[in-house]
């Protein structure tokens, strides 16, 4: 998974490096999320703004060459998440924070809300499980 920290990074390389470096990223994973495709998505479709070439040029080939390998909802994915990287990145940064946040939380405070109750649905699932 890509991690804030993963994104931090890579603002402070050069555009041409980010490409590269997300692309090395994807070719280890069997099957990335949409979200990581998206970053890369976001990465060429900035890199046709700033080389002033017509937005989809390149961009298009790319999400062409998924549909053979990803299913249509991570492709649609992929998608949503790029025009986010584009249009709100600050909104995604702290999707990114509050999801790494939640991932990081201990274990002991799973299922419970900001009171340290259980939550009901969990609740449920577990007095049936002990009353059969």
């Amino acid at each position: 998974m890509i991690s804030e920290k993963d994104l931090e990074e890579l603002q402070k390389i050069p555009l041409d490096e980010r490409v590269k470096r997300v692309e090395a990223l994807l070719e280890t994973k069997e099957n990335p999320r949409g979200f990581e495709l998206g970053l890369l998505l976001a990465l060429k479709m900035g890199q046709e703004i700033r080389e002033k070439k017509p937005l989809g040029s390149e961009s298009g080939d790319l999400v062409v060459s998924w549909k053979d390998r990803y299913s249509e909802y991570v492709i649609e994915e992929a998608i949503a998440s790029a025009k986010e990287f584009l249009l709100h990145p600050a909104s995604i940064a702290e999707k990114i924070k509050a999801g790494m946040d939640k991932f990081n939380k201990a274990p002991e405070d799973a299922g419970q809300d900001s009171t340290g109750q259980q939550n009901s649905a969990e609740s449920k699932d577990q007095n049936e499980a002990e009353n059969g």
